[in-house]
């Protein structure tokens, strides 16, 4: 980066999950399945849903609340807004749009959503660095937030056991010290393959010219034998040349903070890095697959918990629909979730 490059700091983060509990031995009302099949393939044993009126915008709202409470940040300072989105409950208006709105930021500041599935984190917080690091804003609130049991086929076993809803939110701003908590990020994706992960839209054509072959559903269809097979042998080595960039190695991370989609592959990062559990936090077990939302929300109830101490560094990494995947080597400072 040039002299000018403005070093980015994260400020808070937060998180925010349903009430309702859908557990394996529940699922079983639904299909031939059992607690056993679901845990020995997945690593889960339960994930939270929206009821009712409750959706991504809710659950947005509160970690986006926490978040800003752990930064000490004013929603009046906040001037610009990233959602990252693939189950919103509408295309539009924006998560980010309705939260700007919700939480009354003034100046119309941008608002506004990108799509990158369960890498949506890592793409926000890299396009909020530039905008940082260019000078054109300062305190960017990033929101990553997902309705995915609104667009789960709960016919389809195969899919409905791996998804979850909940929320997480990071605010970043330019740094005061000049120290830059981004040491570094990567962002990828691959189209070649995105039949891999699809969710169509119920879209018909105008009834005045010929019908399209097929119209979509509105809900999750995922290969997931090959998507598995694309996450074991992308992720890892990708994962370490994100470290290697940062100038640092494997063991000097503290923290590997993955996006949560299966234990399985979960595990297959933790073994390239030769990491003892202790250094590897995974929350799958309770939530399931949150999309964007679970690295933040694994990050801010890791440090609840106690299984991050902060004033230390991370491996943030994630890959989903698009394909799309991403890494970022962090700082992790005191004060981010507030105890």
């Amino acid at each position: 980066m040039g002299n000018d490059f403005i070093p980015l700091k994260i400020a808070g983060v937060g998180y925010y999950v349903p009430e309702t509990v859908i557990t394996n031995e529940d699922l079983k009302k639904l299909y031939d399945t059992s607690d056993e099949w679901i845990y020995t393939r997945t690593g889960i044993k339960e994930r939270r849903v929206v009821s009712g009126n409750e959706t991504a915008i809710d659950l947005g709202y509160n970690a986006a609340k926490m978040a800003l409470k752990n930064s000490g940040i004013d929603v009046k300072d906040i001037d610009c807004v990233i959602g990252a989105a693939s189950a919103p409950p509408q295309i539009y208006p924006t998560l980010a749009c309705l939260l700007q709105a919700k939480f009354g930021i003034p100046n119309h500041v941008p608002a506004f959503d990108l799509t990158a599935a369960c890498t949506g984190l890592i793409y926000a917080l890299q396009i909020a660095r530039g905008f940082i690091g260019a000078g054109i804003y300062k305190n960017i609130l990033i929101v990553a937030a997902d309705n995915n049991s609104k667009i789960t086929d709960w016919t389809d076993r195969g899919t409905s056991i791996l998804f979850g809803d909940g929320a997480g939110a990071m605010v970043v701003t330019a740094s005061d010290d000049g120290i830059d908590d981004i040491l570094s990020i990567d962002i990828s994706a691959d189209g070649s393959i995105g039949q891999l992960i699809q969710t169509n839209m119920p879209q018909e054509c105008c009834p005045l010219v010929k019908a399209a072959d097929e119209v979509g559903t509105g809900k999750i269809i995922m290969n997931g034998k090959d998507v598995y097979k694309f996450a074991v042998s992308t992720v890892p080595s990708y994962v370490e040349k994100c470290i290697e960039k940062s100038g640092m190695t494997s063991q000097e991370i503290d923290y590997l903070i993955p996006h949560q989609a299966n234990q399985r592959i979960i595990e297959s990062i933790q073994n390239r890095l030769k990491y003892s559990d202790e250094k590897v936090i995974s929350n799958i077990k309770y939530y399931g697959n949150t999309s964007a939302a679970s690295i933040p929300i694994a990050l801010a109830e890791g440090v609840e918990q106690g299984k991050i101490k902060l004033g230390s560094t991370a491996v943030l990494c994630g890959f989903g629909a698009g394909m799309t995947w991403g890494a970022a080597v962090v700082r992790l400072r005191e004060g981010i979730v507030k105890l």
